[in-house]
């Protein structure tokens, strides 16, 4: 578990740098740049995080590209991919559907937009989902899973790293005015971004649903001995989300409005279901995959 703990440190770290660096550096920054407090919180935690990923996989030995998770050849990489994007978007879009035809998801809004809108919004959040599916795939079934699979073995790599996808999710954004500012806003800021964990109860079926999530494309990893697939299953449901975000409201106050979450208003008891029964069509789908002979696997 010495892998794990390295990298659950690193979060920790992270996180507290938010809390004690994040004021002086709106000072330095303040006078000169009209910056958001939250923002520069944000930025001051990405960087803490990047950094450390950097230091620890350097310490664990994780320097080559078959243990971040990049082993197959460009051409490979790039057609596992986008066979993945394609099944995140398609399995994606048919919750979308089961939602819709629930009377779950308000679509007045996108009657209003026009093609212009709808395009921007379209590439807008295509390139956020290929974006997210990079950096969290190479750093979470890239970095984290190999270091913890050689250490504890691939189940608990599976285990640990579906845990810390769930619970990253709930680190949201909390906003400070800049004229409400003040020497301990950097530790109210660090609080308000773990507000969702001081509700447990009320998170319950966003984390459960985040961590099948976070199971399928793990077992996927372990199966495929690299993160292209990964990548673009997470792009692709990404994508759809966000783009669904953008165009509709969670419908509330009817029966079957406890299927979706109030941290999202998207995830909940509903897609937790239909992960799980899209995981074991994908995993059947890449076991299958994965045993022919033109797709290369890594081991």
């Amino acid at each position: 578990m010495r892998a794990f703990m390295l990298f659950f440190g690193l979060m920790i770290a992270a996180l507290a740098s938010i809390a004690v660096f994040t004021y002086p550096a709106w000072l330095l920054l303040h006078p000169y740049f009209d910056f958001p407090f939250h923002r520069i919180g944000d930025r001051i935690g990405m960087i803490a995080l990047v950094v450390g990923f950097v230091l620890v996989a350097r310490r664990v030995r994780l320097a080559d590209k078959a243990s971040l998770g990049y082993g197959l050849r460009r051409p490979l990489f790039i057609r596992e991919m986008l066979i993945g994007l394609g099944l995140g978007v398609a399995g994606m879009l048919m919750i979308v559907g089961i939602m819709t035809a629930l009377g779950l998801l308000d679509w007045s809004e996108a009657s209003n937009a026009d093609a212009g809108r709808l395009a921007k919004i379209f590439f807008n959040r295509l390139l956020s989902g290929v974006a997210v599916g990079f950096i969290e795939e190479t750093m979470l079934r890239g970095v984290m899973f190999t270091a913890i699979a050689r250490e504890s073995g691939t189940r608990k790599a599976i285990l640990l790293t579906s845990l810390i996808y769930a619970a990253v999710h709930f680190l949201t954004s909390y906003h400070i005015a800049n004229d409400q500012v003040t020497s301990h806003s950097g530790i109210e800021l660090l609080s308000g971004m773990l507000r969702w964990f001081s509700t447990p109860l009320a998170m319950a079926d966003a984390f459960l649903c985040l961590f099948a999530v976070g199971w399928v494309l793990a077992t996927i990893r372990a199966k495929a001995g690299n993160i292209a697939a990964c990548i673009g299953l997470h792009a692709g449901w990404v994508w759809v989300i966000l783009f669904t975000h953008e165009l509709t409201k969670p419908v509330r106050g009817q029966p079957l409005s406890f299927l979706l979450s109030q941290f999202d208003g998207f995830i909940g008891w509903l897609v937790l279901a239909w992960t799980i029964v899209l995981g074991v069509g994908l995993n059947w789908f890449y076991a299958r995959r994965l045993g022919a002979p033109h797709v290369l696997r890594v081991p």
